[in-house]
């Protein structure tokens, strides 16, 4: 056993008594790979998988860095115990939760959706609300929302949201949906295009019956969906001995529908809501790291794809700090942990797959940006386009690269979008392959959670993705601002066993 990290988590068993209590905690490797060892006092020690592969763990993590302090990120909130002192990161991404309810039951549901007992829906005022104080947020308003659930499509007011977002100022709007009224529905899909959705992010969790069985319905919102030029990222939950061997072919799926599916965010499993009381033995059978994703990507792929060509969040925050200095404005930092997630670029020319890092030498290219932020004097710009314009070819294979395939024409757009989008062109070319690993309990690394990009927007301000549903802390927010059933349903005239699917699989 070698130690990599000192670090600090959550014991498991204190959680599971009611009680977040912070322990020490240590990162490991044993036989080439990377383990969270943790010890409370109380309940002795818990061990659980963080890198299957030591070496992609250390390439990963020497790109850790520290971004803007974010004052209104809550690191505490009710009577819990704060677990660090000041939030590191700024909004990426806000989730705004619309409701709990939801007309399906996915057993692996971290929200456990519409099996609460309570309903949580935050009126039109509220949800305004929300979105104005996540615009407000410090260092930098948050310019890119997901509406979520539950299942968002069940409210009738979905439209009037959207709408009320791209007023506020949100230049990018998801809806995060299971795709069933995408399915029933082409209008559907046509209003949300008319109401100014950027992308529809679709649970789609494999492309058999056996793992996915909304397959159908799913290939049906597509459709659907390219009628109403509406694009697309598929959503696989990955659960080991259920799906994970169908990660590759879901890749494959997108890239032969590349016209409107723009990415695959891979999310393995995180055991929290409906599975959080899992037994040990089951969750270890089930759990899925980064690795074990990429490996069956490999073996789907024979290797035209590996684990090589992924690199992780931070990756790209040069492109962040050059832009700042070109446009002479503060932009969005991708200042994530390692941890917390990777991607890739697939780009597919003559029915063959091409990681954007076989025809650009991505490292060379991002430690060149960085060099070229930090200049300083009279004519910087003036020096740094000069710069670009002498040497951004000689990071890119020509010969490798698919047809047509400009660099300097997508960094142009790039200094004049902001960073925001400024992978833009990559996506509207290529196929985003990505994988964001939320943390539970049992493989919480507080370092990670302090640098969360992707924060809830609430009623008790505004929290770090792992804290809300990690934490349970999103299902306390909800139990205070919860109606019972019964009051929901005299208040709404509406039965909540109405929301549920007829003639569709539930789980």
């Amino acid at each position: 056993m070698k130690e990599l990290e000192n670090i600090k988590s959550v014991c498991p068993a204190c959680y599971k008594d009611g009680k977040i209590q912070k322990i020490d905690a240590k990162i490991i490797e044993e036989n080439g790979k990377v383990y969270i060892n943790k010890e409370c006092t109380e309940h002795g020690s818990f061990k659980d998988i963080y890198f299957s592969d030591v070496n992609i763990y250390k390439k990963w993590m020497k790109y850790t860095v520290t971004g803007s302090s974010a004052p209104d990120v809550k690191t505490k909130i009710f009577d819990e115990p704060s677990l660090y002192d000041e939030h590191k990161s700024q909004s990426v991404l806000t989730n705004l939760l619309v409701t709990n309810r939801c007309d399906i039951r996915c057993s692996y549901c971290f929200m456990n959706a519409g099996a609460s007992g309570k309903v949580y829906e935050p009126t039109i005022s509220q949800i305004k609300d929300l979105m104005i104080q996540a615009r407000n947020e410090r260092p930098m308003g948050s310019k890119a929302i997901q509406i979520t659930g539950g299942e968002p499509t069940i409210r009738d007011d979905l439209f009037e949201i959207v709408k009320i977002a791209k007023e506020v100022g949100f230049s990018h709007v998801q809806v995060n949906t299971n795709g069933l009224k995408l399915a029933d529905d082409p209008e559907y899909c046509k209003q949300l295009k008319k109401a100014e959705v950027n992308t529809v992010y679709m649970s789609f969790d494999g492309v058999t019956k056996k793992t996915n069985p909304w397959i159908e319905y799913n290939k049906k919102a597509i459709e659907n969906l390219r009628k109403a030029n509406l694009k697309i990222v598929l959503v696989p939950v990955l659960i080991g001995e259920k799906n994970l061997h169908e990660a590759g072919k879901i890749i494959k799926f997108a890239l032969k529908n590349m016209d409107i599916i723009r990415g695959v965010n891979f999310q393995p499993v995180s055991f929290c809501g409906r599975i959080s009381k899992i037994k040990d033995e089951k969750r270890e059978k089930q759990r899925v790291d980064y690795i074990m994703m990429m490996q069956a990507i490999e073996k789907e792929f024979d290797g035209q794809i590996s684990r090589e060509d992924f690199y992780p969040v931070p990756f790209v925050f040069p492109i962040s700090k050059l832009i700042k200095i070109l446009k002479g404005e503060t932009q969005v930092e991708f200042t994530a942990h390692p941890g917390c997630g990777g991607a890739t670029y697939i780009f597919y020319d003559k029915g063959k797959p091409i990681p954007v890092t076989r025809f650009i030498n991505v490292e060379g290219l991002l430690e060149f940006i960085d060099k070229e932020s930090k200049i300083k004097g009279p004519l910087k710009k003036l020096r740094i386009a000069s710069a670009f314009l002498k040497n951004i070819d000689s990071f890119v294979d020509y010969e490798k690269a698919p047809e047509g395939f400009n660099l300097k024409k997508l960094l142009k757009d790039a200094a004049i979008g902001g960073s925001y989008d400024s992978l833009r062109g990559f996506h509207y070319k290529s196929l985003f392959v990505g994988s964001m690993w939320f943390q539970d309990v049992f493989n919480l690394n507080i370092n990670r959670l302090e640098r969360c990009v992707i924060h809830y927007t609430t009623l008790e301000g505004i929290v770090p993705f792992c804290s809300y549903n990690g934490l349970g802390i999103g299902e306390k927010i909800r139990e205070k601002h919860s109606l019972t059933i019964p009051d929901w349903e005299k208040k709404t005239g509406r039965k909540i066993k109405d929301d549920l699917r007829k003639n569709k699989p539930l789980t």
